[in-house]
């Protein structure tokens, strides 16, 4: 859009957003958007739509919305879809869900009751704790996929959609690890057609999103994207992907704390999580094995913020245990209790202890529809691939190959702040602010 920056094409038309998953998160999300479309809310956590941007110099005194800096779609021309493996509409997942107040979710009945899932690819090996009766039938995984990329076109066709976006939103999956089978597009697609195992029900939404050139964005800590050949598949259709796992309640305070424990070099002996939730991602997490899946995403955080290698006297003996426990009676109202256990001058002990009783959809929701625009935006700025710079939003970012991620939340602001400044010709902040001395 200008001869620095990149060029970016037009908006132009409807954003479709595909969900997959029509439950706490994904209700939470569309309701919000048809009450900000109606003004009776505001878009409260969204960045792209109440943050600001500074452009040049501090004494220039330019920090517009980014809304108003970077070509976004508009709420306006946003349509909804989803995938489920139950038949609710979003209306009835709503009220079932159970995180908003009644008379809001009543208030917008007409417009989530649209809002009726198509069938889901599903497998109860991958998440045993939930059964659903809406769910694709196909004799291999390939012609699983096939299905879910005839409900993509048929949905833009039918909405009358110029772009689209995927946003993974369902249950986290079953532990899995990178084998054979996830290192090419041929290994792949065969083990596809075998109807291997190993290919998870997310893997099968993510390759068919990539091969009808449609960006997709893990909101849970499954690999879906996050192997070597859907990684290849998405730099040959020129397709952004990012992931995993929505950066929410407990991990978000630790890439807060984390990083001004470092900058301040004080010690830690140990950190000890735990939560209590009663929505179904808790009924799901009670089962050890889709555990393990989270406990390895919210696990990386503290190590790679505050590098126990590099810093061996105050990281490199800390203790780091992290616990979630089912207990209905709380719903979405998800409460997470950390015990943080420090040292400073001389060795002396202190101690931080944090009770955040927050709400995991309404966290969640924020994201997805930043991660939704941004997406779209990336897209149509030709950039594809992993998309790093969007790391803000998750526990466990994907990067390229071999790269560490980059947990520090302040940090991943002012990438994804200076990619912004990049894509629109500006220059890139680096707050050393020597001129203002010269």
């Amino acid at each position: 859009m200008t001869e620095k920056g990149v060029e970016i094409a037009p908006i132009g038309g409807k954003l479709g957003i595909l969900l997959v998953g029509l439950g706490a998160v994904s209700t939470t999300f569309v309701a919000g958007v048809e009450a900000i479309r109606k003004e009776t809310a505001k878009p409260i956590g969204s960045l792209t739509q109440m943050g600001t941007i500074r452009l040049g110099k501090r004494t220039d005194k330019r920090n517009p919305l980014i809304k108003d800096f970077v070509p976004l779609a508009s709420l306006d021309d946003v349509v909804f879809g989803a995938w489920d493996i139950f038949e609710d509409s979003a209306y009835d997942a709503a009220i079932h869900a159970g995180v908003l107040e009644k008379a809001l979710v009543e208030d917008l009945r007409e417009q989530l009751d649209s809002l009726k899932p198509m069938a889901a690819v599903f497998s109860h090996n991958y998440v045993k704790r939930l059964n659903g009766t809406n769910i694709k039938d196909g004799k291999n995984k390939m012609e699983l996929a096939e299905q879910l990329m005839a409900d993509i076109a048929k949905f833009k066709e039918d909405k009358g959609c110029e772009r689209l976006v995927i946003v993974w939103a369902a249950s986290t999956e079953i532990y899995l690890e990178t084998s054979d089978i996830h290192k090419t597009v041929e290994a792949f697609e065969k083990a596809m057609y075998d109807n291997d195992e190993r290919i998870a029900p997310s893997m099968i939404y993510a390759y068919a999103a990539i091969k009808s050139g449609v960006p997709f964005a893990n909101g849970a800590p499954n690999l879906t994207v996050d192997i070597p050949a859907l990684t290849k598949l998405a730099e040959q259709h020129g397709v952004p992907i990012c992931g995993k796992d929505f950066k929410t309640g407990q991990t978000l305070m630790k890439t807060i704390i984390a990083p001004g424990l470092k900058a301040r070099s004080l010690g830690l002996d140990g950190w000890y999580s735990t939560n209590i939730l009663g929505n179904r991602d808790g009924e799901v997490l009670d089962d050890p094995e889709n555990f393990k899946t989270k406990e390895e995403s919210k696990l990386s955080v503290l190590e790679t913020i505050l590098q126990p290698d590099q810093n061996p006297d105050l990281y490199g003996n800390f203790s780091h245990v992290v616990r979630i426990n089912y207990y209905p009676p709380r719903g979405d109202n998800k409460e997470g209790w950390d015990a943080i256990d420090i040292f400073g001058w001389l060795g002396y002990k202190m101690q931080i202890k944090i009770d955040f009783m927050c709400r995991d959809s309404i966290l969640a929701a924020p994201l997805c529809l930043d991660l939704a625009l941004f997406m779209d935006l990336a897209h149509r700025a030709g950039m594809k691939g992993v998309q790093e710079w969007l790391s803000f939003y998750f526990k466990a970012p994907q990067t390229a190959e071999n790269l560490y991620p980059e947990h520090d939340i302040f940090i991943q602001l002012k990438k994804l702040k200076n990619t912004l400044r990049y894509l629109m010709g500006e220059d890139l902040i680096t707050h050393l602010g020597r001129d203002y001395y010269e």
